[in-house]
């Protein structure tokens, strides 16, 4: 009985299991994060500068028309 009381009992977990602390702007220490960079086009090979709002998977190839990856 004591335990039950004091110690939580059966099926009270203990918590504690969730995501962390993000990294905030700049995107932490992924290759490819940060302001600077291209955005390139796996298919043609076609490169542009990478616009700080806006992601490179977002965007469209100019020539071919694929979407665009971050160099």
């Amino acid at each position: 009985m004591f335990n039950r009381i004091f110690r939580g009992g059966r099926n009270q977990g203990r918590g504690g299991g969730g995501q962390g602390y993000g990294q905030g702007m700049g995107g932490g220490n992924k290759p490819g994060s940060g302001p600077s960079g291209n955005c390139v086009c796996l298919k043609c090979g076609y490169r542009e500068e990478h616009v700080i709002s806006e992601r490179c998977i977002d965007r469209k190839c100019p020539k071919c028309g694929t979407q665009m990856v971050r160099e």
